[in-house]
């Protein structure tokens, strides 16, 4: 019964994500776009109850690779800040090529965020510091030592929520996009640090 139940679960799940699939013979219905600092802010709202994303990163024969993570939420720039043992495969992996993807899926709403951006290891112990959550101190117990912080700044982000009335294109499924800066040229070194400050998460959202 279960298992009949959790399949009869997918299809919901994959219309979800898309926004709704558009139905044979019938004219894609056209939505009013929704203005960007809209999308932003549903974007954070939904980021707030993901405590654990998954970061993609490109290994070194150029194959996606994934793990997730748990990272500060985003500042105001839209930079977001993990901590992660500077032996790891992620931290050789944003130093040869610092695009990245981190994927926030919340299956209460069946919603998701897609954040892409660059990211850049950051050994500063003045920068660590200011940037440093307390929930990570459990795993880093010599964080001088045994631990680098990832800053990856945000250029794009992708968002859907059907529970939230925020849809793919009807045709494409394409999700609603908000450019949140400029690319970097092809070949451009990740950018230097960003002045804003990266809030905690608070001890009262879903985790």
């Amino acid at each position: 019964m279960r298992g009949a139940a959790r399949r009869a679960r997918w299809p919901l799940l994959a219309l979800a994500l898309a926004g709704g699939a558009p139905v044979a013979g019938a004219q894609p219905a056209s939505r009013a776009p929704i203005p960007p600092d809209s999308l932003e802010r549903a974007a954070r709202r939904l980021i707030a109850a993901v405590p654990f994303p998954a970061l993609v990163t490109r290994g070194a024969d150029g194959a996606p690779q994934a793990r997730p993570v748990q990272p500060r939420l985003p500042d105001s720039s839209w930079t977001v800040w993990l901590a992660t043992n500077p032996r790891t495969r992620k931290v050789a992996e944003v130093t040869r090529d610092p695009r990245v993807v981190l994927h926030y899926f919340d299956p209460a709403t069946l919603g998701y965020v897609t954040l892409h951006g660059r990211a850049r290891v950051v050994r500063d112990a003045a920068e660590q510091a200011a940037h440093w959550d307390p929930a990570w101190d459990r795993f880093y117990p010599d964080r001088e030592r045994g631990a680098v912080l990832l800053a990856v700044r945000g250029e794009r982000l992708e968002l859907v929520s059907a529970a939230w009335g925020i849809e793919g294109d009807a045709a494409t499924w394409r999700p609603p996009t908000v450019m949140l800066r400029r690319r970097a040229p092809a070949g451009a070194p990740p950018p230097g640090p960003a002045p804003a400050t990266s809030p905690a998460r608070s001890p009262a959202a879903p985790r």
